[in-house]
């Protein structure tokens, strides 16, 4: 578990499941409510964490509805926000790719259907919405201030799969390029999967860019 609590907010990264997917709590350093972003499994792990923080998780985001991101959102009980392009996603295994993982899990329904743009607030600070899809057609990335968490469209020196059903290699560059670029280069990116990057690494040294 890592954490940077700079500024207004905070965020606490927390490994969870065989594929190391990243989930993160992010939220007001003054007031304690938290946003719990992509948990893909280890509910259990996550309540206790934020228990012991002292956090008060008042809603999820998905950053898309693959399994390892959303397999936790049952058992945490809490609002559902997701992309409504990846909203069939979540109920639904053979999209979710549930099998691909030896499980026929899947999720509670959204609570909110997210679009391009809209913003997420969590007591004094919020998140913009960037839509981002390539890996799947609702992926999305979350933007505050300095910092944005970009699910599995942009990794340290890499980018997301798009081999899978609903992938397309076209859209996650052009989302990357056309959106994700254009973010001041010292804006730390927090990915799914992997460790933190900037902006600025990956416009001179992704070499999928």
């Amino acid at each position: 578990m890592s954490v940077c609590p700079q500024g207004d907010y905070l965020v606490y990264k927390i490994y969870i499941n065989s594929v190391g997917t990243n989930c993160y709590i992010f939220g007001s350093k003054k007031l304690h409510e938290v946003i719990v972003i992509d948990p893909g499994s280890d509910a259990r792990v996550i309540q206790g964490f934020m228990k012991g923080k002292g956090l008060v998780p008042k809603c999820i985001i998905n950053t898309h509805g693959h399994i390892d991101h959303i397999a936790g959102n049952a058992e945490l009980g809490l609002p559902i926000c997701i992309h409504e392009r990846d909203a069939n996603f979540l109920t639904n295994p053979l999209l979710n790719m549930a099998p691909f993982y030896g499980t026929l899990k899947s999720s509670p329904k959204a609570s909110r259907l997210l679009k391009d743009n809209d913003i997420i607030e969590v007591a004094d600070i919020s998140l913009r919405v960037i839509h981002t899809p390539g890996h799947t057609p609702g992926g999305i990335s979350l933007y505050h201030n300095d910092i944005v968490f970009t699910g599995d469209t942009l990794f340290a020196q890499g980018i997301g799969r798009t081999d899978m059903p609903y992938g397309s290699e076209k859209e996650i560059k052009s989302s990357i390029r056309d959106k994700l670029f254009l973010l001041d280069d010292s804006t730390i990116v927090y990915p799914g999967h992997g460790e933190e990057t900037t902006i600025g690494a990956e416009k001179r040294t992704n070499p999928w860019l």
